[in-house]
């Protein structure tokens, strides 16, 4: 049978298909012989690897294998403190990737514990609570309102039948249920409403059914099957960060073996110039590159918590950076996942109604005046019965009472917090009765003062098929019917009609009216609800529904609706700017989505709406054309958003997947970058995900780009800043070398450089503030080298600077008298100096785009600091007496010190120099061109 297909058959189909009867189900035996062809009814986990293999994979690295070989190095040069520190940078990053990968393997256990654990179950016509994991195809299940359904079933009988599927469909209402056959081919799942799904939650009354699929057959038996074998994608950092290695290695030592190589041709000894290659070698390899890049990433997630969002994993942030594309759930992200009415007719007269969730905060507004409760019979009675002809309950709380509730654990809770922190809105119940009773509560009746006046004698539930429900209420003066349902089936059951202050008889013409309001309200994606009224006699019975739903007075019409959250369109306002396209992915009809996405300005003119079952029909090829112009995917199914998410990657997107169900975790794995809501997400979307949200807000996800964005800027300014320091050391060497100088720097010093200057500066780098206009530029490309940018360019121009001013420094000094012992040792002190100033001068430069003139230097104090470090443990070898033997230092005189500061200066200055004379330059051209064209407009 197609999985497909189920929905299009009848009860007795079944029943000879599984060849069992509904009254009896199945034997032991059958089920036992069942069970062998067809296995438990669990999820598998697929393949797993072990921990011990996760953690030896963390070292198969290029870098972390090169950076083993430096160890070596250091350690045979006598260097035990870089030997040790380049180990615990080692152990540290496999840490961290051990624990990142451990934790993603959990995303199959935990969506294994969504799966019921026990089941009630007809076997020999008796009824038996037994293992979920034992159910067989063919099994009669038993289920009512609290049950996790335990296996993929047809409903053979339903009876007042609501399913929370929102986990698996992305439809955010309870859904009803009913045991029909439906004819058409092929539907969505969140259409199937004769089917029931594993792991979702009956909400309400009760069902019989039949198992039709088992374990890995089923809808979420797919969900896992795609997961295990959706591949996690490598982030661009880490890809880049591998490139820029297997780069600077290739270089650093070709270059380190021409300078050792040219040492020896111009006469120096060749055990001397070994030592200096090597060291050469250490200092030029940025070993403590993978260590300032976790630990900007680490204080960059700890920057993230405070604006709640809270990183699973570490390379996950820069990845948000070059976010192009944001695939966003609309239920509880975009909107506040709480029912909201926010129009009422009555009486001819369409009002509006303001304030959001279950807070008793708003009014009702007619043309822009709030209207008088005393005066307005009409909807005074809307009201009442709205909150009479309910059985849901709001009640105020304190963040204490509530807090760690949350969707999935209690199903029937959604808590709203007002605008006064310290009081919390519980509603428990459906959503749809939670708004009409909000409503009543803006105007001042709650159910407390309704129970004053009002009881209810009898209940006629909601039922699927009759589409209302009624309740008898008992009041000092008399009995009456309240009925609440679909507006065009409650209107067949009435005779009147509220107008005009009065009860007339309902016209043809009135009723048209009606329909024309309801049709007005639905068509701006409004869920609405009619309300009706009798009054009966003190003797009356009523027995039925039949009995009470007849000859109502028709009172008006509720439109409601998930409203957005405020702050959302100002977020999506951002992301355009920054050139991020915001994508509505969502299960709920194609009008809802629609008119969410034009009120929160996702859709673009121009831009289209696709449906689940438009997506079926096209294949990949066709979806990749049209993918860039679709704003909202609407009734979509967990593979669709898999697909959904792969097209736009082959369209060369970066892709972040937010979500908080289960049929979201696989889009969520397979993205660029996962996003999961801390609120209302299951926990198998958190363990797929890669950055949860504290809040379940769009608009946190803006903050984590804008958080993404200035760390991966921040990475690429220390490595600027590293390889231009190594560069300048290497040539310094390089052009001694090819001039026949002596040694400008002896090994020990090299390595001092390395250790004073690399250090604390990068580091204090990887915490700089963003510039101004960092959201205003279109993301990187995901391809994009880290070299793009004229990166490659400051690196080189500036290392060749340094190397020429230190090497400058050097020959001035020692040119003074070049056969002395001594004053060589001075020069190569001067040619220390000039080194390690040049590069912390160039450490301010590296904190711009355009050059150290555009930024304040003092305003990152971490960095001020760290030169300041850095000064001192320079001097510190140069003027401490038992250290100076140690480094082959002396102490400078003033002009040696005014030469080192002079020639230090020029690499950073001279440049900074000509970037502002650029700048004011091309914008003099574009004044000009613009005066130009601005002139031939006029002309």
């Amino acid at each position: 049978m197609e999985q497909n297909s189920w929905h299009r058959l009848g009860a007795e189909e079944l029943q000879k298909m599984f060849n069992v009867h509904p009254r009896t189900g199945l034997s032991g035996e059958d089920a036992a012989e069942r069970r062998k062809q067809n296995g438990y009814n669990e999820l598998s986990e697929g393949k797993t690897v072990s921990p011990f293999t996760l953690l030896l994979n963390q070292f198969k690295d290029f870098m972390v294998l090169v950076l083993m070989g430096a160890t070596l190095v250091s350690g045979l040069l006598g260097e035990y403190l870089d030997a040790i520190t380049i180990i615990a940078i080692i152990l540290l990053n496999g840490a961290l990737g051990f624990v990142q990968e451990f934790r993603a393997e959990r995303s199959l256990r935990a969506l294994k514990q969504l799966s019921a654990p026990s089941a009630k179950v007809l076997r020999g016509g008796n009824s038996e609570v037994i293992p979920a994991k034992m159910l067989v195809p063919g099994d009669i299940v038993l289920l009512e309102s609290g049950d996790r359904i335990p296996a993929d079933i047809r409903w053979l009988d339903c009876s007042s039948l609501y399913v929370e599927e929102s986990a698996l469909t992305g439809e955010s209402l309870p859904v009803s249920k009913h045991s029909d056959v439906i004819h058409a081919e092929e539907i969505p799942l969140g259409d199937q409403k004769n089917l029931g799904f594993m792991g979702t939650m009956v909400t309400r009354g009760t069902g019989k059914a039949i198992v039709i699929r088992t374990g890995m057959d089923t809808e979420m038996g797919k969900i896992a099957d795609l997961i295990q074998n959706t591949e996690s994608q490598e982030t661009p950092l880490q890809h880049r960060l591998e490139q820029l290695g297997k780069i600077l290695i290739y270089v650093s030592l070709g270059l380190t073996i021409v300078v050792v190589a040219a040492g020896i041709l111009h006469g120096q000894p060749a055990t001397a110039m070994f030592l200096a290659g090597v060291s050469l070698a250490v200092a030029a390899i940025p070993e403590g590159l993978p260590a300032i890049v976790t630990i900007a990433l680490a204080l960059g997630v700890q920057r993230m918590i405070k604006r709640k969002a809270i990183v699973r994993k570490l390379p996950s942030v820069e990845t948000l950076g070059c976010a192009s594309v944001i695939c966003s759930d609309k239920t509880g992200t975009l909107t506040q996942n709480k029912m909201t009415v926010t129009r009422l007719w009555t009486g001819g007269r369409g009002l509006e109604v303001t304030g959001e969730g279950y807070a008793p905060n708003g009014q009702v507004l007619e043309k822009g005046k709030p209207v008088d409760l005393k005066n307005d019979q009409s909807l005074r009675r809307m009201l009442q019965v709205g909150a009479l002809c309910s059985n849901a309950e709001i009640i105020e709380t304190f963040p204490t009472e509530v807090r760690g509730k949350r969707k999935g654990k209690d199903k029937d809770i959604v808590v709203d917090k007002s605008s006064d922190s310290s009081s919390s809105w519980e509603l428990k119940g459906d959503p749809t009765e939670g708004a009409l009773v909000a409503l009543s509560g803006k105007m001042g009746l709650t159910a407390q003062t309704l129970a004053v006046t009002y009881s209810r004698e009898k209940e006629f539930p909601f039922d699927s098929e009759r589409k209302l429900m009624s309740v008898i209420i008992g009041h000092p003066g008399g009995r009456m019917v309240c009925t609440k349902g679909a507006p065009d089936v409650l209107l067949n059951r009435c005779s009147y009609m509220l107008w005009e202050g009065g009860v007339v008889p309902l016209t043809p013409t009135l009723r048209q009216k009606v329909l024309d309001a309801n049709e007005q309200m639905a068509s701006g994606a409004l869920r609405v609800l009619g309300m009706a009224y009798r009054d009966m006699r003190s003797s009356e019975k009523v027995d039925s529904e039949k009995d009470a739903e007849g000859q109502l007075v028709f009172i008006g019409l509720a439109g409601m609706i998930d409203p957005p959250r405020r702050e959302v369109r100002d977020a999506i306002s951002v992301t355009r700017r920054a050139g991020i396209k915001t994508v509505m992915i969502t299960g709920d009809h194609g009008t809802t989505a629609e008119a969410i996405a034009h009120q929160l300005g996702i859709l673009q003119r121009g831009g289209t709406v696709l449906t689940g079952a438009q997506l079926t029909r096209m294949d990949d090829d066709e979806l990749d054309k049209v993918s860039d112009n679709v704003y909202v995917f609407a009734r979509v199914s967990p593979e669709h958003k898999l697909r959904i998410v792969k097209s736009l990657q082959r369209r060369g997107h970066v892709v972040a997947m937010t979500g908080d169900g289960v049929n979201d975790a696989p889009a969520i794995k397979a993205a660029d970058i996962g996003i999961s809501m801390g609120i209302t997400g299951t926990d198998v979307t958190k363990e797929a995900s890669s950055l949860v949200l504290g809040d379940d807000n769009f608009s946190t996800i803006v903050a984590a780009i804008e958080e993404g964005r200035n760390i991966y800027e921040n990475i690429r300014k220390f490595i600027r800043y590293l390889l231009a320091s190594n560069v300048g050391e290497i040539l310094t060497m390089f052009f001694a070398m090819m001039l026949g100088l002596p040694l400008p720097l002896v090994p020990i010093q090299i390595l001092w450089v390395n250790l004073v200057t690399d250090g604390l500066p990068a580091m204090a780098l990887g915490v700089d503030q963003p510039e101004k206009d960092l959201m205003e530029h279109k993301p990187r490309g995901a391809k994009e080298n880290i070299f793009a940018r004229r990166l490659g360019w400051k690196i080189i121009s500036r290392g060749f600077l340094i190397g020429l001013c230190t090497l400058g420094a050097f020959w001035l000094t020692l040119r003074v008298a070049p056969e002395n012992p001594a004053q060589l040792i001075r020069a190569q002190s001067v040619a220390f100096a000039t080194l390690v100033m040049a590069q912390l001068i160039h450490v301010f430069d590296c904190r711009s785009s355009r050059s150290v003139f555009h930024r304040n230097p003092f305003q990152n104090k971490y960095l001020v600091l760290a030169v300041l470090s850095s000064v001192i443990l320079m001097l510190a070898v140069m003027y401490i007496p038992f250290l100076q033997p140690v480094f082959k230092t002396v102490p400078l005189n003033f002009r040696e010190w005014c030469l080192v500061f002079v020639t230090a200066g020029i690499p950073t200055f001279l440049m900074g120099a000509g970037s502002v004379w650029g700048g004011k330059r091309n914008r003099g051209r574009s004044v000009s061109n613009s005066m130009i064209k601005s002139t031939k407009i006029s002309a």
